[in-house]
């Protein structure tokens, strides 16, 4: 397991994973967000793995867990496979294995998944985890158990306790809670990074192979978005990044529209896009809730509002 140029191997079942030589350093978790606490721990998975001349690998879940045991309670996921992936290869990590979450793994013990699965498959002699880390059938051993068969199966447990950011306890929840609030800025705090939304656009609109108009209809996404209302918003399409304004809601003041993330593109200039075209939309700084209003004359005036307020700030952001 060695990294090759920019990118890394990423194994979607322990079948994948090629006989291993020598000990892998390693953390287990549902990594949702990757956020500024899982990074702190994925680093130092990286470092110790160099210091010790072992391998280092990020091990993560697909679909997460809940999905299975709990569906109708499954959280929206902050990051998708796809993009948790991509997030979990910029923290130094070796390597990704995501396991399937099935029956199977649902039903396998601690102890058993401590032995068969870290121990004989991967060789772990270090395990890095939060505080609040468990795992098993019924999630039934935590980190304390983690360390006793750590002692049982030789290997340490560097259990992390969690960061905190301008006094806020840092969490997958937790971020998904301010997202669905709205709140970008605590949300970015939390993350490092803007929120983001990786999708494509909506297909059925008749649109070719170039985008010549300034709007954008996110295709149906069904992970987490944030409350209904207007944002500054970055739309990178391909290679190419634009600033914009976003409006997530059922769009009131005309009938019929429905739901929809609608983003208006500010610096526009005509983009190669089809319905395939990889999106991804970063959320800034929430303007204002979603309202209806009494014409469309008087929303066409309060965009031209919310554009001058959004360029202000993309120019604070830009001086820094």
């Amino acid at each position: 397991m060695t990294k090759a140029g920019s990118t890394i191997p990423v194994y979607r079942s322990l079948a994948e994973v090629p006989p291993i030589e020598g000990a892998t350093v390693a953390a287990v978790g549902n990594f949702d967000g990757v956020h500024r606490g899982h990074r702190e721990i994925l680093t130092s998975v990286a470092q110790e793995a160099r210091e010790k001349g072992a391998h280092s690998l990020a091990i993560t879940f697909d679909p997460h867990p809940e999905k299975l045991l709990r569906p109708k309670a499954a959280p929206k996921l902050l990051t998708p496979i796809p993009v948790r992936v991509q997030l979990l290869a910029t923290t130094g990590v070796d390597a990704v294995l995501v396991l399937p979450f099935d029956a199977a793994l649902a039903k396998m013990r601690a102890r058993d998944f401590v032995r068969e699965v870290l121990a004989d498959r991967l060789h772990v002699c270090a395990l890095h985890e939060g505080g609040n880390f468990r795992f098993g059938h019924r999630a039934e051993a935590g980190v304390k158990e983690l360390q006793a068969f750590g002692g049982e199966f030789g290997f340490k447990v560097h259990v992390h306790t969690a960061v905190r950011v301008h006094g806020l306890e840092i969490s997958s929840s937790t971020v998904r809670g301010l997202v669905a609030a709205g709140d970008m800025k605590r949300a970015r705090w939390m993350l490092g990074r803007p929120f983001s939304v990786h999708s494509t656009q909506v297909r059925g609109r008749g649109v070719g192979t170039r985008l010549l108009v300034p709007t954008v209809n996110l295709a149906q996404y069904n992970e987490l978005l944030p409350a209904f209302g207007v944002y500054v918003t970055r739309l990178t399409i391909g290679e190419r990044c634009f600033q914009a304004v976003t409006n997530v809601g059922d769009r009131p003041t005309f009938e019929g529209v429905g739901f929809g993330v609608e983003t208006h593109i500010l610096n526009f200039e005509p983009v190669d896009l089809d319905e395939n075209t990889p999106l991804k939309l970063e959320f800034l700084m929430r303007l204002r809730q979603e309202r209806e209003w009494p014409s469309p004359e008087a929303l066409k005036a309060q965009i031209f509002k919310d554009v001058g307020r959004a360029k202000r700030y993309l120019r604070l952001l830009a001086d820094g």
